[in-house]
Parts: C-alpha cells; sequence; structure tokens
C-alpha cells in the first residue's frame, strides 16, 4: 500500500537552492573521470522537506518491527542484495524512476533517505550515487524545485567517479540523459541515452534509457526517431508506462482515438496510484485539446482523488476552469498550484488570465514573477527560453524572442513547439513573411493544436492571405473555442473582420491575382536551416506504429476514483460570436 503523509506533502517553505556543484562540464562519455582523492567531498545531500517526515517515521517504526522478523534472512543475503530482500517504498520508488514512471512524493521520499544513508556509509558506492542522482531530478520534476538538479549532477558525477559508464555504470549516463531533459538540454539528453543504447543495442536490460530518449527526440523535433523509439521501448517494455508513451506518440500524431484508447488502457493497467494518477491527467489533457473542458476537469478530479500529490493535475483543473468561464475559481486554483508547483508556465499562464480580466496590477505583478522563476531556474540549469520567447512575443520585447528562438533553432532544437515560437516572435517583431514557414511547420507537424493554428492564421491574415487565413482561424476555434483567454477571443476578432469569403468560388478567395501561383510555394517543405542562418526544416516523416483500427475501448478504469469516460471524438464547432473590430497586428498568442 502506498505510503501517503498525513498532510499535503507539498505545502512547506523552499528548500534553499545550493550553488552549481565543482563546476566544470560532465564527462564525456568515454573519458576518464577524476580519481576519487580528487572530487570534492560529498555534497549536502539535504533531506527532503519536513513536510513528509511524519510519513517518513511511520515507515521508520513499522522497519523496526519487520527488521526484527528479516534479520535473520538478511544475514543469508549477499551484501549488495539486501536491498531487494525488503521491498518497501524505497524500492518501489527505484523500480518506477528507472522503469520512466512516476514515483509518489513519499516512495521518493524514502527512496532519497535510504540512498543518502547508503552513500554516507559507502562513499563509492557507484549504484546508490546513481540511484539518488535519479530519485533528485525526480523530486525536482514533482515539485517544480529546481535546486535539486545541481544535486542529482553532483550524485551523479560521483557515481561515475567511482565505477566510470565504461565499466558498466550505465544507469550514471541513464540518469544524466533524465537530467538533461528535466533541464531541457536535448541534445545532451540524446548523447547520454543514445551512448547507452549503443553499447549493448540487442540489450533488454537497455530499455531503461528509452523514455529519456523519447522525450530527448521531442525535444528535438526528431520525430521520426521518437516513432522508432516509441516502438522499441514498447517492445522491451510492456505494461502502463510503455502504453503511456504509445497513446503521447498518436496524439503528437494527429490520431486523437487512437490516443484516447490506448490512454485509457493505460490508465486501466496502472498499478499505483501514483502512475494512475498520471495516466488519469493524460486523459484530462486530451480532453481539454478536443475542447471539451468539462470533461478534462473530471478527470483531473479523478487524477487528484487518486494522488492527492499530483500537484499537475491542480493546474489541468485551472485550466479547465478557466475555459469553462469560471474565472474566480480559476484564479484560485493557479495561486494553489504556485504554492505547491511553482513552474514558470503556470505564473505566465494566470498573469494572462488576470490580464484578460483587466486585472491590470494582479497581471504585472504576475509577469514579474513569472520572470523571478525564469531567472531562478536557470540559475540551476534549466533552459526556459520557449517560455521567455512567449512572454517577450506578447508582452515584452519580441526582438528578444527571435534571439532567443533563432539560438534554440541553430542550436538543434528543430520541434513544433520552437517553430511555433520562433514564428509568432517573427511575426510580433514585423516580420510575418519569414514567420510564416515556421508556424506551418508547427501547425503541419502533426498535433492538433488550437494555438499553432491560430498563429497561422493570424500570420497569414497579416501577410494577406486571406483564405488561408480564415481556414486556420476556424480550425483553432474549432479544435478548442477557448484554448487561450487572450488568444481565443483574438482569434474570434481577426476571423469576423476578415469578413464572409468573396462570391464566385474559390479561385476569388484571394486577394493578389498572383496570389494563386505564390500560395503553394508557402505551403512546400522549407529547407533545413544551416547555423548560419537557421529556417525551417522539412518536416520529419514518422516511424510510428500504424493506429489501431479495430477493439473497443477497454472497460472503465477500476479504482477509488474513477475516471469519467472520455470521448473519442471532438465535439461539433461552436457558431463563432462577432466581434466588433479586428485587433491590432500581432494580437497576443496562447
Amino acid at each position: 500500500m502506498d505510503v501517503m503523509p498525513q498532510q499535503d506533502p507539498d505545502a512547506r517553505p523552499q528548500p534553499s537552492v545550493p550553488s552549481a556543484p565543482g563546476g566544470g562540464a560532465l564527462p564525456a562519455p568515454g573519458a576518464l573521470p577524476p580519481p576519487p582523492d580528487a572530487l570534492p567531498p560529498p555534497p549536502d545531500v539535504l533531506p527532503p522537506p519536513s513536510a513528509l517526515r511524519t510519513s517518513l517515521r511511520r515507515a521508520a517504526v513499522g522497519a523496526v518491527a519487520a527488521g526484527v522478523l528479516v534479520a535473520g534472512a538478511l544475514a543469508a543475503v549477499p551484501e549488495e542484495d539486501r536491498a531487494a530482500a525488503v521491498p518497501g517504498a524505497a524500492d518501489r520508488a527505484r523500480a518506477a524512476t528507472t522503469a520512466g514512471a512516476p514515483a509518489s512524493l513519499s516512495e521518493l521520499t524514502a527512496l532519497i533517505r535510504d540512498r543518502q544513508g547508503r552513500v554516507r556509509s559507502r562513499p563509492a558506492d557507484a549504484p546508490a550515487w546513481a540511484a539518488l542522482g535519479s530519485a533528485y531530478v525526480q523530486w525536482a520534476r514533482r515539485s517544480a524545485d529546481s535546486g535539486y538538479y545541481p544535486r542529482a549532477e553532483e550524485a551523479l558525477k560521483r557515481s561515475l567517479a567511482a565505477v566510470p559508464g565504461e565499466r558498466g555504470n550505465s544507469a550514471a549516463w541513464v540518469g544524466l540523459a533524465e537530467l538533461a531533459d528535466a533541464r531541457n538540454d536535448f541534445p545532451a539528453a540524446k548523447k547520454w541515452g543514445e551512448t547507452v543504447r549503443d553499447r549493448a543495442p540487442k540489450d533488454p536490460g537497455t530499455w531503461t534509457v528509452y523514455p529519456a530518449l523519447i522525450d530527448a527526440y521531442n525535444g528535438l523535433g526528431d520525430y521520426a526517431a521518437a516513432g522508432a523509439a516509441t516502438e522499441r521501448f514498447a517492445a522491451l517494455r510492456k505494461g502502463a508506462a510503455a502504453l503511456g508513451r504509445t497513446a503521447e506518440r498518436y496524439r503528437d500524431l494527429g490520431w486523437r482515438e487512437d490516443a484516447l484508447v490506448t490512454a485509457q488502457e493505460a490508465a486501466a493497467r496502472s498499478t499505483t496510484p501514483a502512475q494512475k494518477a498520471g495516466a488519469l491527467h493524460r486523459l484530462g489533457d486530451l480532453a481539454r485539446e478536443r475542447g471539451e473542458p468539462g470533461e478534462a476537469l473530471a478527470q483531473y478530479d479523478a487524477a487528484l482523488r487518486t494522488d492527492r500529490g499530483h500537484h499537475a493535475s491542480l493546474a489541468g483543473r485551472a485550466r479547465a476552469l478557466t475555459a469553462l468561464g469560471r474565472s474566480d475559481e480559476a484564479m484560485v486554483q493557479y495561486q494553489r498550484v504556485l504554492e505547491r508547483l511553482p513552474r514558470p508556465e503556470y505564473a505566465l499562464e494566470l498573469a494572462e488570465l488576470y490580464q484578460s480580466l483587466d486585472l491590470d496590477g494582479d497581471a504585472a505583478s504576475q509577469y514579474r514573477t513569472f520572470l523571478r522563476m525564469t531567472a531562478g531556474a536557470e540559475r540551476n540549469g534549466v533552459d526556459e527560453s520557449v517560455s521567455l520567447a512567449r512572454y517577450e512575443s506578447d508582452h515584452g520585447d519580441p526582438r528578444a524572442a527571435v534571439a532567443l528562438m533563432r539560438a534554440a533553432w541553430s542550436g538543434g532544437r528543430r520541434s513544433a513547439e520552437v517553430a511555433d515560437a520562433l514564428g509568432w516572435a517573427l511575426h510580433r517583431a514585423g516580420r510575418p513573411e519569414e514567420g510564416l514557414g515556421f508556424a506551418a511547420r508547427a501547425a503541419d507537424s502533426g498535433v492538433r493544436s488550437a494555438s499553432y493554428a491560430y498563429h497561422l492564421g493570424a500570420i497569414e491574415a497579416e501577410a494577406g492571405d486571406r483564405g488561408a487565413a480564415r481556414r486556420h482561424l476556424s480550425q483553432a476555434l474549432r479544435t478548442d473555442p477557448e484554448f487561450s483567454p487572450l488568444g481565443a477571443p483574438a482569434a474570434r476578432r481577426l476571423l469576423d473582420g476578415l469578413g464572409e469569403p468573396p462570391a464566385g468560388g474559390p479561385q476569388d478567395l484571394r486577394d493578389r491575382p498572383d496570389a494563386e501561383e505564390a500560395a503553394p510555394e508557402s505551403r512546400q517543405e522549407v529547407p533545413a536551416a544551416t547555423a548560419a542562418g537557421p529556417g525551417p526544416a522539412t518536416p520529419a516523416v514518422s516511424a510510428a506504429p500504424a493506429p489501431k483500427t479495430s477493439g473497443s475501448p477497454p472497460a472503465p478504469v477500476a479504482s477509488a476514483a474513477p475516471a469519467v469516460p472520455a470521448a473519442a471524438a471532438a465535439p461539433a464547432a461552436s457558431a463563432l460570436p462577432a466581434a466588433s473590430a479586428v485587433p491590432e497586428k500581432g494580437a497576443p498568442g496562447a
């Protein structure tokens, strides 16, 4: 049974943020680490927040009683196997973190304490250092406390110093890939992940690296490689974690029905509260992207009933409530989630909600909070350039946003997210012709994103392609009529300002006589960028598995907090309300 704390585990003061440990770059694959006596002393492995100590004390009392019963058995177990001889919260967390599955906060706490004790008594225990580093990464992600990333880096360095990766310490390399993904350093994550995979490509044990590789490929926009990695992970490791990754792949390809059925199966086959909450949250996201905020709200509520420490579902509730027009409740939810999971993206969303309600003072204060959060994350090695570019494009200096996204693009990040952010930044900076190709690449990537369609339609309207602009703006509002408190109203105003298509049929939809010949060029695949002059590249062809065409959705999830059955198809488009005026160039984005 999951050991849950008696009080909310994240209602706590934030731990102090340590300075970056050691300095210098991580050792490259194959490089010899410094000798152990040349390393700094062990890092300050501070315990997780004190609010979780209640559950640890309860676990300790049980461990004392259990220790009397198992002492004789431990005497016959080799020292290195003793941790596996007594299953518990730490073992469950270790299994989850190496399987690409979530662990509960209490399980992560037990694992961190267990591995801290191990490395204090055995400073050269490479597996213990690797497990501690991976646990720190998971804790940082679950708590949005980026101060744990430097601690994770130091623990993984010490693991490699004790036993290099080329001598069998692949767990530390996997941990470095996970850490790089968490910091949005996808080129580094790819390097570490491929190092593990390529050293033993046929070894079934390499499945542990595939979740990190999938994240790296998606972050780089290499969707063909992401699809192949997802297939390989599903072949090597059955169960909820692989099903969840497959559902996300189907979602990225725009196969909504297949994503829904697979996500439902992942929820049904989840074996722990943390895993089931993650699966229910995924179902909520799928519903919200279909424009069904009521269904999404029900799924997020089910996730929170299953695991009250799944604070990302609080943010999901806030987004769903915003779409439902329940702004007062949404603001409360955003404030609540920012106390427990202070991610910059949530602060930006709350600021835009305030702005949409003409609460200018609150919006300005929240934008400042967002900037403080991103600065703190970047001090701990997290790349927040996409979030910053979105802020600068709509609320700051669009030229700064262009510079940020140009740097990301030339650095290898060619994802739909970066393409969309760069295209929108160029548009907001007064260069819509340059932004058009990037926005088209994002919208054509496969995922059905209302925000991507809105950005593309707005850029097309600015460029004079009124027919294409009508099509994409209408698509955005059909996909999710309330996709953003600022962007959705702007899309409606812009669409209304474009007016009805002229009479006479498709040949008369464009303003310029030569537009019919020029338009195909804007829709053609554009060449890949060079380091000297980045530009949009040809979209990758997916190697993902074919969608399912038969079979019915699995039975509803059997749990104390069942998910509300999700609909497989998007609702019919609602009528677009008229607006009074066309917005100024570059209306706020999603």
